[in-house]
């Protein structure tokens, strides 16, 4: 029987772990933290939740506008919030615990550490060090928020995104550095709450990712806008000096903006917390890595090639360890944890990026799957694309919002469906769709034949997919 040992206990390595079992290998998974990793400890769901309560706090705000007579003004308890929050993640912790038992997984909790090939120590908090055998390894630490040396976290006035998820406090005018996912979700929530929210991004959009149509970017910023956050893009935080209120922060261009002496002069914001979302850095560090000969890059990632083999035999990695260079989202690390699994007890299979749904809950919420328009174009592609606004659709007007639109991105010759780029309501559910359409080749004909329900979202899939055949109806 294969040994496998898994080091981190997230979406990435508990899933890993699981498929090993199922493939009858004898499993020992270690996590030091939490079950459930970044993603359902200081991420996703918990982030989720909050983002939860901040919709449910602007519908109720707009409750006259749907013939719903109140007394009294709504507004956030964050006691109640934070402890609703707790008891979620306690409920999900026990299924994953559960879902471990029953693969009898031998989970053990600690401190996870190398000792050199074929050999793995885990030392808890009671300073007791276990060893353990191995013939196949995976690793699965993650990852965890990345500050900035000139104004380090003290989780008081200057905060990561795991301390902003258990503020007991909301702040009053919060300066989140950096316009990307993560900063750009924690906007939308403050903001939701009541609090005057700053975005400081240094290049020149909001959520500059490449998978991220620009378009998308544009009506972000313009909602954000009207929500009356504001948006710095092209600037940095120089430095953040004390004052009588919290904090000022000194803003100047940014050396990455495309036009650096055009964005002004420096600026000052006064702010009594500076949320730092500038992206995160690798659990590399004290693995024991060195023992058996594996490096990493001078930022501290592991590599891997499409089976997710680093340059030692029998060991893998994945998830957000990986960096930059793949895609960090749990959805993904899940999947290269199953590749890894299979191919630890001796399989062939590869890893596929081409086909990774991207989903940030901002309002409104954007998503987006496959090539954008630019890269499209790029690549020297004849495309063609169309897009349409969710102000046309029915289903969007019923549940008053109506902000946003859906882009195709197809082959102008066979309209094989090569991306799909959306901004509006519930589209981190509709992008689903999109991602089938990619997955499978699938092109903008048959998309338009398949009928969808009325009324309902999901419609303007179909009304693009018109519309790309010069047959709109109504978009």
């Amino acid at each position: 029987m294969v040994r496998v040992a898994v080091l981190g206990g997230g979406p990435g390595g508990y899933v890993a772990a699981i498929r090993c079992a199922q493939l009858g290998a004898e499993v020992t998974l270690i996590e030091r933290d939490q079950l459930g990793g970044t993603c359902l400890n200081r991420g996703c769901i918990p982030s989720k939740i909050l983002k939860t309560t901040a919709e449910h706090l602007e519908m109720v705000k707009r409750a006259a506008e749907f013939g719903i007579g109140l007394t009294g003004e709504a507004r956030i308890n964050m006691d109640r919030l934070l402890d609703r929050k707790e008891r979620i993640l306690q409920w999900e912790r026990r299924g994953v615990e559960a879902l471990l038992k029953r693969h009898k997984i031998n989970l053990v909790h600690g401190h996870g550490r190398i000792e050199g090939y074929g050999r793995l120590s885990t030392q808890g908090k009671d300073g007791k060090k276990t060893l353990f055998s191995w013939d196949g390894l995976i690793l699965a630490t993650g990852s965890r928020p990345a500050g900035i040396p000139a104004f380090p976290f003290d989780s008081k006035h200057i905060i990561s995104s795991d301390d902003a998820l258990s503020l007991t406090e909301l702040p009053n005018s919060p300066v989140i550095v950096g316009g990307g996912v993560i900063g750009c979700e924690f906007a939308s929530i403050l903001s939701a709450f009541g609090a005057q929210v700053t975005i400081v991004e240094a290049l020149s959009r909001l959520l500059p990712l490449p998978s991220v149509d620009e378009e998308c970017s544009k009506t972000l910023q313009r909602e954000m806008k009207k929500r009356k956050i504001q948006v710095y893009t092209g600037h940095v935080v120089e430095s953040v000096t004390p004052s009588p209120e919290g904090l000022i922060a000194r803003l100047v261009p940014s050396p990455f903006a495309e036009n650096p002496r055009e964005m002004g002069n420096p600026l000052s914001l006064k702010t009594d917390k500076l949320l730092v979302c500038t992206g995160r850095v690798p659990n590399t560090d004290d693995i024991g890595l060195e023992t058996i000969g594996l490096s990493t890059d001078p930022k501290g990632w592991i590599q891997v090639d499409d089976k997710m083999t680093t340059a030692i035999k029998d060991v893998f990695a994945i998830g957000d360890v990986l960096g930059p260079e793949k895609v960090m989202l749990a959805h993904v690390a899940s999947v290269e944890g199953i590749v890894a699994a299979e191919n630890c007890v001796g399989g062939n299979r590869k890893m596929n990026y081409a086909a990774v749904p991207g989903a940030v809950f901002t309002t409104p919420e954007v998503a987006d799957v496959g090539m954008t328009e630019s890269q499209a174009r790029e690549k020297g592609l004849n495309v063609r694309v169309a897009s349409v606004l969710f102000r046309t659709n029915s289903k969007a007007h019923v549940i008053g919002e109506i902000a946003g639109q859906v882009k195709i991105v197809s082959d102008k010759k066979t309209g094989k469906v090569l991306g799909v780029h959306m901004v509006g309501p519930h589209v981190t559910d509709l992008i689903a769709e999109g991602t089938l359409a990619v997955q499978t080749g699938c092109t903008t004909q048959q998309l338009a034949r398949t009928i969808h329900a009325h009324p309902t979202l999901s419609e303007i899939m179909v009304e693009t997919s018109y519309k790309l055949l010069d047959m709109e109806v109504h978009g």
